[in-house]
């Protein structure tokens, strides 16, 4: 009777292991076979005894830390962990880069902070971060309120489908179609503002992750948003779903910043472009964006 038990036991623990091993909460276990590798993220040396004459970037040098606002629910691009805490992707490379330049140690000295898309340039302005990194689209409503650096990357407006799709290849082939995004996003409302042109079915939910849970379930055809958000779930489960690769709009993004900080904005360029030049760029997309299988490409020219 106890040798009984003890195999069952067993028998029990081992099938407990192959669950774990092949599923996980909603089945992502599974899919996340591509995780961002430490070691293949470049390292950043902080720049010393640095002097930009900026009111915010003295206030941070005061205060012993730079406060970077960014994004927590986009994988691999601005991505906070839930059991470390920790911010990690593709933009928060990119402010990696930029703190440790400005004098602060990226993993002692900067403190990120997750602020949503409708009050970034609240955040700005009233000085609650120093910077925005986050999926931030540089264009003219909001050059009136805070001031730009970039374009770092160019994304578009693309399509994300179930890995074994075959019909649709770009936004011709869509009509028709379930298309997902989020409500009130600029995506939603190019496919809804022409529906005589795309003539997909547009289906709208509060957070991306409905979203994606709807494809991955066959719910919708296919969602979509920017180009680069849509990367990262791509890359959090590559056997499931890919990315069309076919922009339908152009969206510049930046690094955001109180407007008059002049000598801060050229510091931030310099910055940007010094770790496009030396490889840190491709190395962090490499790391991040690019598990998507999406290759890297040449980052748009940054406006002086």
């Amino acid at each position: 009777m106890k040798l009984r038990k003890t195999t069952a036991m067993a028998a029990l623990a081992l099938a407990l292991t192959a669950t774990a091993a092949c599923g996980g909460k909603d089945g992502e276990a599974g899919d996340q076979e591509k995780k961002t590798d430490e070691k293949a993220l470049p390292t950043y040396e902080v720049a010393k005894d640095v002097d930009i004459d900026s009111a915010v970037f003295e206030k941070a040098k005061k205060r012993g830390k730079l406060i970077i606002g960014a994004k927590a629910d986009q994988p691999y691009l601005g991505f906070q962990n839930q059991s470390s805490k920790k911010y990690e992707g593709f933009d928060i490379e990119i402010a990696k880069m930029v703190a440790a330049d400005l004098g602060f140690d990226p993993e002692k000295q900067v403190q990120f902070k997750t602020i949503d898309s409708s009050i970034r340039e609240t955040a700005i302005s009233k000085g609650q971060v120093d910077l925005m990194v986050g999926t931030y689209t540089i264009n003219d409503e909001r050059k009136k309120q805070v001031d730009f650096v970039g374009p770092y990357y160019m994304a578009g407006q693309d399509l994300l489908v179930r890995k074994d799709e075959k019909d649709i290849k770009g936004p011709d082939s869509i009509k028709g179609k379930k298309v997902c995004s989020i409500t009130g996003s600029t995506p939603l409302q190019n496919i809804k503002e022409n529906k005589g042109k795309y003539g997909a079915e547009p289906v709208e939910f509060g957070k991306y992750t409905d979203c994606v849970k709807q494809l991955i379930d066959g719910q919708v055809d296919a969602m979509t948003t920017d180009d680069a958000i849509l990367k990262g779930y791509a890359a959090q489960r590559p056997t499931k779903l890919k990315v069309v690769g076919e922009l339908f709009s152009e969206e510049p993004y930046g690094i955001g910043l109180k407007k008059g900080q002049d000598k801060l904005q050229k510091a931030v360029t310099d910055a940007v472009k010094k770790h496009q030049e030396n490889g840190d760029y491709e190395k962090a997309y490499d790391a991040t964006l690019g598990l998507s299988g999406s290759k890297f490409v040449e980052p748009p020219a940054l406006d002086n």
